[in-house]
């Protein structure tokens, strides 16, 4: 089971949708802080603040190259999240299954006209 903490942190880290942008972006490979900002309308002090929540997630981790400052995805905590959430895809997948079962019963039960048989 995952700790419920580190999964918070998870699902806080991509409630934002310039977070997950980053992460997708991040997903093609390495790249610096600098070339991660360029498509975004803030400043790089605000994505820093993003880089800053993606890491405390464990979502990314920047390292150091004389100037360069590469970040890079990581994804086990997204697999943890995935997995949290399929248990309850396959609940409501099993929910759903029931209702159309019902659902089914229920139309085998009733002539054309809508009247029961």
């Amino acid at each position: 089971m995952v700790p419920a903490d580190r999964l918070s942190r998870t699902f806080a880290a991509l409630a934002d949708p310039t977070r997950r942008a980053i992460l997708a972006r991040l997903a093609q490979g390495e790249t610096s802080v600098t070339e991660l900002a360029e498509p975004f309308a803030m400043s790089l002090p605000a994505v820093s603040k993003h880089l800053k929540v993606l890491e405390r997630a464990g979502l990314i981790t920047r390292g150091r190259a004389a100037q360069w400052r590469p970040c890079r995805l990581n994804a086990a905590p997204l697999k943890e999240a995935a997995e949290w959430v399929e248990h309850y895809r396959r609940f409501w997948d099993e929910s759903l299954d029931r209702l159309d079962t019902y659902l089914q019963r229920l139309q085998a039960g009733k002539k054309d006209d809508g009247e029961p048989r």
